[in-house]
């Protein structure tokens, strides 16, 4: 897709995502066949549900026949949110994966794997878990110490128990000691 009909269609479908406050992650055109797959990725801090996604797909399909932007030729639109292997290149891609894991290749060499627990407009706040028993370390990342990041997958990953039910379960084995 030349670079011409990437900012035509980016500039045309930017303002249709924007008025369902949804990000315009990417605009991608590939050939399949005799035909092409326009392929739109958006998302937004609360996600992307399927309904807005296809009410989307209706408007940037009959904004496309409206204009002579995908040419003559046929093609395929599909509308879509990012996947879970899809790269964390914006801030507020860090910021969507707050609590995350995350696999980063840093700057100046090597790798890290840490969990996101803060991210501001200058980078992210990370806990790098310990290893062979030793306990997690806080570290602070530039975003221009990053030079590649994505999620990691966690299927086995429990869920952080909440400061106060904790309390509360504590309070409960109190009072079941003194009332024994």
């Amino acid at each position: 897709m030349s670079t011409t009909q990437s900012e035509r269609l980016r500039g045309l479908l930017e303002p249709l995502v924007s008025a369902r406050d949804l990000d315009l992650e990417e605009v991608e055109v590939t050939p399949a066949g005799k035909r092409r797959v326009l392929r739109i990725v958006v998302d937004s801090d609360d996600g992307v549900q399927l309904d807005a996604c296809a009410e989307l797909s209706r408007a940037i399909s009959q904004t496309l026949d409206d204009t002579d932007a995908m040419g003559q030729h046929p093609y395929v639109l599909e509308v879509t949110s990012p996947g879970a292997d899809r790269p964390l290149t914006e801030p507020r891609h860090y910021r969507r994966a707050a609590g995350r894991l995350i696999k980063a290749r840093l700057a100046e060499g090597g790798e890290l794997v840490a969990r996101i627990t803060a991210v501001d407009d200058d980078g992210l706040d990370v806990e790098v878990p310990g290893v062979k028993g030793r306990r997690p370390t806080a570290r602070r990342l530039a975003f221009k110490e990053i030079s590649k990041a994505r999620v990691e997958i966690e299927f086995n990953r429990k869920p952080a128990e909440p400061a106060d039910t904790a309390e509360k379960a504590a309070g409960a084995s109190d009072e079941s000691k003194e009332e024994a």
